[in-house]
């Protein structure tokens, strides 16, 4: 039997199949009003850096979850980079109402050991009888010792996400991942093909409840900027240190820290800190640019609001040039290993079901759109960050998740006499989302299964990026059909024991 949470799905059929037996949930039974550890969804934690950390604490609040094991390559370092120097410790104090938590620690400290303590202190706290979690530098040792894991949640660099999904998933587990589902198009279409032929359940924690994208979609419906003719999306990202070439120096790896494994399918190269932890987006090998950090955030959600459910069917993009001097001469660096400080790509769209054909143009690193004229006569500039959606009889601007959409100018957003505002919920965070969904055996609203369009499409930006042409692209055979050589981008080569 495929493991779909597998306690509740045994107590679902014996339910089912024997009439005169009565299942009462353990909790029910001992009147606390909460869920016991034995009807709780497991869950290991796979990557243990800022991030893992910083979503450590809604796993361990969760009522429904119980995080059963954490992982991760390196044991515990202070080198972590972050968005402020306490943010990560001060939320972890926050969960565990505990002001001391890192006292005397130097640096923005993460890794395996750091997880393990913070959730064996919590349970400790908060769970009758708390049991720890176990801890393991290596997944895969993890998936064989660990045999009663509801859930994955991969939070490792983006080239280990369909390795370690896919391992997770042949054993009978359901996945849970941060973006991309993968960095390159084969290993992205072998992991969803797996979700759906195993049936298994999973969530791509992109997703977001976005009541203004079905606002603006009915906006266009309604045809108050005539036909469709363009989408724009801008980032100021990257916030992380970006570079042009591999490093040439040999710092030795550090104590406690599995390079090897780190690197996990990528072929063998020196260690260097340039590549670990947060810089790792920017690099080709390793991450998905800041259109797969954020680009995701904004276009899964605007996929699933819109039926688009075709990939683009061609893509072109550019990206910054720079220069550096050599012996009194100034010359071009050549950049194919990482991600350009900025970029434009523009991806063309087939008509879809819902829409005509349309052209989704990504920016980022500072650059964006100039202010279109309705913008101009409400003496107003294109925001930071934002969203535009352009027709042949005018525009709807929006945040970058699509927040607080207007039809511009202003005078025609006065003008229309249809809803102006989205429905008002809550945005519940992603464990919320996807525990709900699991537990009864339904798809997610982020489950991978509908994630292929939007993982086609970022994947692509960045082989548009390192192609340097325009490239057609046919999605039914995974094919570049102009550029032969730029096929191999749709693939990764393997070390040796990695291959998928």
């Amino acid at each position: 039997m495929k493991k779909n949470i597998s306690r509740r799905n045994f107590i679902a059929s014996a339910a089912s199949t024997a009439a005169t037996i009565s299942i009462v949930p353990s909790h029910v039974i001992a009147g606390s009003g909460k869920v016991p550890p034995s009807d709780k969804i497991t869950v290991a934690n796979i990557g243990c850096g800022t991030q893992g950390l910083r979503e450590m604490g809604d796993l361990l609040t969760h009522e429904q979850i119980q995080v059963v094991a954490v992982c991760d390559p390196n044991r515990k370092s202070n080198n972590y980079l972050d968005w402020s120097p306490t943010g990560l410790r001060d939320g972890i104090r926050k969960v565990l109402n505990d002001q001391t938590w890192g006292e005397g620690e130097k640096g923005i400290v993460a890794g395996r050991e750091v997880a393990k303590a913070y959730v064996d202190q919590y349970y400790s706290k908060n769970m009758a009888g708390g049991k720890g979690c176990a801890s393991y530098e290596d997944f895969r040792e993890l998936l064989e010792n660990e045999k009663d894991i509801d859930v994955l949640k991969i939070m490792t660099p983006d080239h280990l996400h369909a390795t370690i999904a896919l391992a997770g998933m042949s054993k009978g587990v359901n996945v849970i991942t941060h973006k991309p589902i993968a960095n390159r198009m084969y290993e992205a279409r072998k992991t969803i093909k797996m979700a759906k032929d195993n049936g298994l359940k999973t969530h791509l924690l992109a997703w977001s409840n976005r009541p203004e994208y079905d606002l603006v979609f009915k906006w266009i419906q309604d045809g108050v900027i005539g036909e469709l003719k363009e989408i724009h999306n801008w980032s100021y990202r990257p916030v992380w240190p970006q570079f042009t070439g591999l490093p040439q120096d040999r710092p030795p790896v550090p104590d406690g820290f599995n390079w090897d494994l780190w690197l996990g399918p990528v072929p063998h190269r020196p260690y260097h800190p340039n590549y670990t932890h947060n810089v790792f987006r920017g690099w080709y090998e390793f991450g998905g640019g800041s259109i797969a950090d954020m680009g995701h955030y904004s276009l899964f959600p605007l996929f699933r609001a819109f039926g688009i459910e075709t990939a683009p069917v061609s893509a072109k993009a550019y990206g910054n040039t720079l220069r550096k001097a050599e012996d009194g001469v100034c010359k071009w660096i050549e950049n194919d290993v990482a991600f350009p400080y900025s970029c434009l790509i523009k991806m063309n769209f087939p008509a879809q079901k819902t829409l005509p054909a349309f052209d989704l143009c990504w920016y980022d690193g500072g650059m964006k759109p100039f202010a279109p004229e309705e913008l101009e006569m409400d003496d107003r500039d294109i925001p930071e960050e934002g969203m535009m959606f352009v027709g042949d009889e005018g525009k709807i601007l929006a945040g970058f998740r699509c927040e607080n959409p207007e039809i511009i100018p202003a005078k025609k957003m006065d003008a229309y006499t249809g809803s102006k505002t989205s429905e008002s919920y809550s945005r519940e965070n992603g464990n919320n989302i996807w525990t709900d969904a699991f537990k009864n055996g339904i798809e997610s609203p982020g489950s991978f299964i509908y994630a292929g369009p939007v993982t086609e499409t970022i994947n692509l930006a960045a082989v548009a990026l390192r192609a340097k042409k325009k490239i057609n692209y046919d999605s039914k055979y995974m094919k570049i059909t102009n550029d032969r050589d730029a096929n191999a981008y749709l693939y990764r080569q393997y070390r040796l024991g990695w291959e998928i």
